[in-house]
């Protein structure tokens, strides 16, 4: 018998965001002014290098990191959770940012939209529930 999938890991400590040079006053009034993500003083060690932190509700973190050659990540993406889908729209119109609603699953209530990077980001009230595969 074999040991189950889930041995070596424990889940997911942050995901990063590749970001343009510049891009500290944007992702501040986005992260932390539209999704009231506060911000996170970043270690020492790492601290001249440019990136922002930021921290989500469940103790997860969000980072910003810059890259050279920046291109906007359109597909892959974070999907972040909410426990009212109607309260995140309604702070996406009040700070002008364009939202799609998502109906292909129709058990899920998401919207997809971008940072002021590009960046696709999707937000589902609940969770995405799913099966494991079969082997």
């Amino acid at each position: 018998m074999t040991d189950p999938p889930t041995d070596l890991l424990a889940g997911l400590d942050h995901l990063q965001l590749e970001v343009p040079a510049g891009h500290e006053a944007s992702a501040r009034a986005f992260y932390g002014g539209v999704l009231r993500l506060p911000e996170l003083r970043r270690p020492a060690g790492i601290a001249h290098i440019p990136g922002l932190w930021f921290a989500l509700p469940d103790g997860r973190q969000l980072h910003t990191g810059v890259v050279d050659e920046f291109a906007p990540r359109t597909f892959g993406h974070p999907c972040l959770r909410t426990n009212d889908l109607d309260k995140l729209m309604a702070q996406l119109e009040r700070c002008g940012v364009a939202y799609a609603v998502d109906t292909l699953l129709p058990d899920v209530r998401r919207v997809f939209f971008n940072d002021p990077f590009g960046n696709r980001l999707e937000v589902v009230e609940g969770q995405h529930l799913s099966a494991l595969a079969e082997s």
